[in-house]
């Protein structure tokens, strides 16, 4: 009973449904290129009501994050609007002393305010003390408040038009000059002075037109389609796409009709909705994909266990012992267990493979990835001591970033063990960077030649060929997130196949997920790998979607 009371059903059968009839239409046109920008004035009173409704369009006005940051200052007060007339002037002769002679006497001889006839003037303040990161969209865009309140001034200048009144908006002020003259305070600023009352003119085309200071630029002029004309072509992209407008939609109207409130599954339904509408409703199980990598880097004291362990651990993982595996299988996916090599090596000495092997690691993971797509999910579990050092390395070098707001403990190591694994870090990104500097720091096998591992290399092509094929990837922890990352810088539509299983205890892997767009399905700090953490998400992710096939549904 709260909000839009239309179904799927409905919105499916007439998505047109929500137009106004055509005479509204034609009348919305009408205001719209009639509005002027209005200098001449009669001195008859504007009605309270009726200055009442010019105002309410205006604070019905969009605003970024809903923010409203409009504020609005009336004035009828004649020694007011004589202050501001000459503000005005005074602005309007400096801009013309700026010009060229020619120009600037044409400046002088129009009429660009009607201050002191028009009965009422409207100042429009953006209140901006309100911290960007505070109002949702002006994190990103700052000035989106102040294109809010350019909105609200839309608004009411077209209903001051349809009501007959005429409106001009005043912009001949140096910001300081309103301030001063309304006392606004620090955070506060003004948009101008807006002219209110009823013309005396009622001119068919704008003033600077008719007064031959511009012409209205075809409307092919100003449209650009794609991308700007002089802009540097994009690098050129693989076939990769994300799931269609129609796979999207159909999958929200699915959900839409389940018999349950909408999102009742909080952030696992985003994750159905995603999955179902890459793989389609009828997805019910999968694979985990171990990758399994030798590094030297280990060596250098950054982890608290034997190189030995990763083919300890591979050998458990082909008998189907090791946890993941068994995981695997408990939740009911099937398990492959690759071998990607080792690094030659340590990162910090040298880089881990040549690009040369790095790009046949990724190639031999597409291939392995389109097939897998094919029966479900895809899992990603990694296996390899030291790789989360690798994984660090690869974050900062990514996202920019200091070694101390990304390397984490790891599997359990100390704080002198936590410091040397800083420092090896550090040494990697300072032998890599000018490297990468120098052979194009966008190039996926580049990068993971010099700061990965086999198996990132690996795990890349695992993601890349998931998403031509058209499937959806279930990520575990920070090395599978920066495989994931690499993926993505190459080909961006990737992201859209991606499912970000859990956060992990790795200090960088939220930075991570924040860079891929993800918000995780779990949070219970493991330090597992393998794709433990994935393959609880899937299984959520599996018995979601089985739940939703044979659900109620809400009547037509």
């Amino acid at each position: 009973m709260i909000g839009d009371v239309t179904t799927a059903r409905q919105r499916a059968d007439d998505p047109s449904g929500w137009a106004f009839d055509a005479s509204s239409r034609d009348a919305l046109s009408s205001i719209v290129g009639a509005r002027r920008d209005i200098r001449r004035y009669r001195p008859d009173p504007v009605a309270p009501d009726l200055v009442r409704e010019v105002l309410a369009a205006g604070h019905a006005a969009p605003s970024v994050g809903h923010s409203q940051p409009w504020r609005f200052i009336t004035v009828s007060d004649p020694s007011t609007r004589d202050a501001a007339a000459a503000l005005a002037d005074r602005a309007r002769h400096r801009q013309a002393a700026a010009l060229d002679v020619v120009a600037g006497q044409h400046l002088l001889d129009l009429q660009l305010d009607g201050i002191r006839e028009a009965p009422l003037g409207i100042v429009v303040c953006c209140d901006r003390r309100v911290t960007p990161v505070g109002v949702l969209g002006r994190a990103t865009l700052h000035d989106a408040d102040l294109w809010s309140c350019a909105c609200a001034i839309q608004n009411m200048w077209l209903t001051a038009r349809a009501a007959g009144l005429g409106m001009g908006w005043v912009t001949l002020f140096e910001p300081e000059d309103l301030v001063d003259l309304f006392g606004l305070p620090d955070g506060v600023v003004s948009l101008g002075w807006l002219c209110l009352g009823y013309p005396d003119e009622r001119p068919p085309e704008p003033g600077l037109v008719r007064a031959g200071w511009s012409s209205r630029l075809d409307l092919d002029d100003v449209t650009i389609a794609e991308r700007w004309p002089e802009a540097e072509p994009l690098p050129p992209r693989d076939r990769v796409r994300g799931p269609g407008a129609g796979d999207v939609v159909a999958t929200r109207d699915d959900a839409d009709s389940i018999l349950t409130p909408p999102g009742s599954l909080g952030r696992l339904d985003h994750a159905v909705d995603r999955v179902i509408a890459c793989c389609g409703p009828g997805v019910a199980s999968g694979t985990l994909v171990l990758v399994g990598g030798d590094h030297p880097v280990a060596d250098l004291g950054v982890t608290a266990y034997s190189r030995s362990v990763t083919a300890e651990v591979m050998a458990a993982a082909r008998a189907g012992e090791s946890i993941g595996v068994v995981s695997a299988a408990t939740a009911g996916l099937r398990s492959i267990v690759v071998d990607a090599g080792a690094s030659a090596g340590n990162l910090v000495d040298s880089p881990a493979m040549t690009v040369a092997e790095a790009t046949e690691r990724v190639d031999a993971g597409a291939v392995v990835g389109e097939r897998e797509a094919r029966s479900g999910l895809v899992v990603l579990g990694e296996v390899g001591i030291g790789n989360t050092t690798v994984a660090a390395a690869l974050v900062c070098a990514l996202l920019d970033a200091e070694p101390s707001d990304v390397v984490g403990l790891g599997a359990g190591i100390d704080s002198t063990m936590l410091a040397r694994k800083r420092a090896v870090v550090a040494a990697a990104l300072a032998r890599a960077r000018p490297v990468l500097a120098a052979s194009g720091v966008g190039a996926t096998t580049h990068m993971i030649a010099e700061l990965g591992g086999p198996e990132v290399a690996f795990l890349a092509g695992v993601i890349t060929g998931v998403a031509r094929a058209g499937g959806v990837v279930v990520l575990d922890g920070m090395v599978t997130g920066a495989a994931a990352l690499l993926a993505c810088r190459a080909e961006p539509a990737i992201a859209a196949h991606l499912v970000a299983g859990q956060r992990s205890r790795e200090l960088g892997h939220d930075l991570l997920l924040r860079e891929l767009g993800l918000a995780p399905l779990l949070d219970l700090r493991l330090r597992a790998g393998e794709g433990v953490g994935a393959v609880m998400a899937a299984r959520l992710i599996l018995d979601a979607i089985a739940t939703r096939r044979v659900v109620g549904r809400t009547a037509p």
